[in-house]
């Protein structure tokens, strides 16, 4: 990124859900910890699977709350690939700290950086099949995301090189089709969002025919989500809304069902947005393990 990093995205809040993680994991008393007590230790975070890094400040805040320090040997976003060291293994950070804390921390920062990393490395992966297959456009997730993890998932998404789409129901307007079936027609829903989303929020409605792009484009949508169409459907609907509506500002966004097996039927340029939930949904970790040095 020019300025700043990913990190730097990321709210005050997160530490207070990593604090709620570590109250989770030890609700009442750390036996085995009293087992190790405060026993200076190092503990090696070895790579055992490819994937991109990803996770970094939710693995760092960990082991700041349990007195440990994390030194780093490769970025955030670095590709691992352990498959080149005689052991099947890469190093990729140390930890340092008393033993109690290395082994406090140690299942919920590995849990959430397996996580993470696995969500970057098929949001990276999808993208360069995009890419190879020609498409220029925006390949974002979904809002298809954990209760309570959102933030990581979302954080994942973005290390990969992936848009994260709207955080939550109010960073945009969208509305689906339950909401337009419950107001009555595409025009009515968009001009009462119009009403109260005020100038700064985007609108987006998801259609199902090229008649109800139609009608969104009409009423002003920002964004048209042309929602279960087949792969030569989007291509016909998406050149025929750009050619029929060329004075009028609006994106094209693609969605459901999509993943790397059926993708590329849909690579069209006329088409501004990707979205999927393949990108973050029954997603294989990447594997790691901590080891203290002995």
């Amino acid at each position: 990124m020019a300025t700043g990093t990913t990190a730097h995205l990321l709210p005050p809040s997160y530490k207070s859900q990593v604090t709620g993680w570590l109250a989770e994991d030890t609700p009442s008393f750390d036996y085995a910890g009293f087992v190790v007590g405060e026993t200076p230790r190092r503990a090696n975070l070895l790579a055992k699977s490819t994937g991109i890094l990803a996770g970094v400040p939710f693995f760092n805040e960990v082991f700041a709350q349990t007195g440990c320090s994390v030194e780093w040997h490769k970025p955030e976003g670095a590709a691992l690939d352990p498959s080149s060291s005689p052991d099947g293994k890469m190093a990729v950070a140390t930890v340092t700290g008393p033993a109690r804390g290395i082994l406090l921390g140690e299942r919920v920062a590995l849990n959430t950086l397996a996580r993470c990393s696995g969500i970057a490395t098929r949001s990276a992966r999808l993208l360069a099949l995009l890419r190879g297959a020609g498409y220029a456009g925006v390949l974002a997730g979904t809002r298809k995301t954990t209760p309570g993890f959102r933030l990581v998932e979302k954080y994942g998404m973005l290390v990969g090189g992936a848009d994260g789409h709207r955080m939550d129901l109010s960073a945009m307007v969208m509305l689906k089709d339950n909401h337009v079936w419950s107001r009555g027609s595409i025009t009515d829903a968009v001009a009462a969002a119009r009403s109260v989303g005020g100038f700064s929020l985007k609108v987006e409605v998801e259609v199902q025919s090229e008649e109800e792009a139609d009608e969104a484009i009409a009423a002003g949508a920002d964004v048209v989500m042309l929602d279960n169409f087949t792969g030569d459907g989007v291509k016909t609907a998406a050149r025929a809304l750009k050619e029929r509506w060329p004075t009028r500002s609006f994106l094209l966004e693609v969605s459901g069902g999509l993943t790397s097996d059926n993708v590329e039927a849909y690579v069209c340029n006329d088409v501004d947005v990707i979205s999927t939930s393949s990108i973050h949904q029954g997603v294989p970790h990447v594997d790691f393990s901590l080891k203290i040095e002995h």
